[in-house]
């Protein structure tokens, strides 16, 4: 089990990041968020936390070596969720998401090995395994990704593994299979859920690209935030890496269905346009690692873990929903 009292979250002012951060605090540990807050909110850090010393707030780009040495030194292990997470963004610019996501992570490897923390935890993700006929998707499968994050997001992983091998790094790699949950934002570059909640509270139709019937592993944040708690702790073999995920599956069509009964809005039907370069048609994980060796249980499916994002989209003003889905 690792030891750490001090801990370092990268993307700590994101959607995951910043639930995962709220997970730590309450669990007793020192907390530093490095963010830059390209996409990550102030709000979503808690304010007395940083008044009263339970989070140290540094803000800075994981792209600077110099700076991420300087922020790491303080700490015992890091979690790794910084990124640009969009596959349309890294069709349109795959040069900015290499930069973030590869050289980024390589940094903080780096920064690590120098400076002997105890544990690297690094956000991966299901985009790793590409198309593949063979569902559900295990670790031991090929990867092949189809688009530039997914190359990404591989190639970081790789390094994570190179680093345990050769540095002796202990670091664990989890691969999210569709994360929603409060926090995510709404615009060009979210997950399908919020565009869906968005455009239902406008009375506009969810866009679904091609036919629906492609279908997503849905996970709860705080399951995902649960299993990162359990990476940390428990011992596994440097480099090892897990599916994190609800080990089931829901069409876009199903999900779109489901979230106009949720808003009190089931008259509204889809709209189908033609399918996009890049997407995956299905994505369904084993979770059977990440269950032996880590002890993870999700606890959550779309129709328990979605009113309460609902809920949390109500709080404020709808935002004014111009933007199609990457469903």
């Amino acid at each position: 089990m690792t030891e750490a009292s001090k801990v370092l979250v990268t993307g700590g002012a994101g959607f995951i990041g910043s639930n995962l951060v709220d997970r730590l605090v309450r669990e007793g540990y020192r907390v530093g968020i490095l963010d830059n807050f390209s996409t990550g909110e102030i709000s979503n850090i808690n304010k007395a936390d940083i008044e009263e010393g339970r989070i140290q707030l540094h803000r800075g780009d994981i792209t600077d070596y110099q700076l991420v040495r300087a922020v790491v030194k303080d700490y015992e292990a890091i979690y790794h969720e910084a990124a640009l997470p969009s596959v349309a963004r890294s069709i349109e610019d795959p040069l900015l998401v290499n930069e973030v996501n590869v050289t980024g992570t390589l940094n903080l490897l780096k920064a690590a090995v120098d400076l002997k923390v105890k544990k690297v935890v690094y956000a991966s993700s299901s985009s790793v395994y590409g198309e593949s006929v063979k569902l559900p998707k295990v670790e031991t499968m090929s990867s092949l990704p189809v688009s530039p994050y997914g190359a990404s997001k591989l190639a970081a992983e790789n390094y994570c593994r190179v680093f345990a091998k050769v540095y002796g790094l202990p670091t664990v790699c989890l691969r999210y299979f569709n994360v929603y949950g409060p926090r995510q934002k709404y615009g060009h570059y979210s997950g399908v859920i919020p565009i869906f909640i968005t455009r239902l509270r406008n009375d506009l139709p969810p866009v679904i690209f091609g036919d629906g019937e492609q279908v997503r592993d849905f996970t709860y944040v705080q399951d995902v935030v649960e299993a990162n708690v359990l990476a940390l702790r428990r011992d596994v073999n440097p480099g090892e890496v897990f599916n994190i995920a609800s080990g089931g599956t829901t069409s876009i069509k199903q999900l779109a269905e489901l979230l106009a009964k949720l808003v009190g809005k089931p008259h509204i039907a889809p709209e189908f346009v033609e399918e996009r370069p890049g997407d995956i048609r299905a994505s369904h994980a084993d979770i059977s690692k990440a269950g032996d060796a880590l002890g993870y249980r999700p606890r959550f499916v779309p129709a328990q873990g979605l009113p309460t994002v609902i809920e949390w989209f109500s709080r404020d003003k709808a935002p004014v929903a111009n933007e199609p889905n990457p469903a």
